[in-house]
């Protein structure tokens, strides 16, 4: 899947390695972070087969939030969130409606899943991320981050679960 790290920098370059930093937090590679993902790939990174570029065509490997195509990154992570979000609400309201106590605690239809996802602060449920690689799962977190940048870039990454 996709993911987005927004950060703070002044240039291409400081906006990809703060982005590489969120991206190793959420891969474990930092010593204070758990891995949710297995692994990461950067659009600067061209020689990769099977990810990247490879797997989602052309993108930048970093650039401005205020540039076109910043506004179509930002827009294609927003509009991730919101899907993951309803589906995962939609999942559980279906499932405390239609299940009862004993079917929800043995997770039929995945009730408690979605629970989870729905909580879940970094992860496959989560698409847009601060350079701390915490996630942005609501409008007033993502408003706070891009109005408290003097310059925020948005960085892409192709990640596995």
């Amino acid at each position: 899947m996709l993911i987005y790290a927004l950060v703070e920098a002044s240039t291409r370059d400081e906006a990809l390695a703060a982005g590489i930093s969120a991206f190793d937090r959420l891969v474990g590679a930092a010593p204070d972070a758990d891995a949710v993902f297995d692994y990461y790939v950067t659009f600067d990174e061209t020689d990769v087969t099977g990810a990247g570029q490879a797997r989602w065509g052309e993108r930048p490997a970093a650039t401005p939030v205020e540039s076109n195509a910043g506004q179509d990154l930002l827009e294609a992570g927003w509009e991730a969130t919101i899907e993951a979000f309803e589906q995962n609400l939609a999942a559980v309201r279906e499932g405390l409606d239609e299940l009862d106590d004993e079917a929800i605690m043995r997770d039929e239809d995945l009730v408690r899943h979605a629970c989870h996802n729905l909580g879940a602060y970094r992860g496959p449920s989560v698409v847009l991320y601060d350079e701390h690689g915490q996630g942005i799962r609501d409008r007033d977190r993502l408003n706070t981050i891009l109005g408290g940048a003097e310059s925020c870039w948005i960085v892409p990454a192709d990640v596995h679960y």
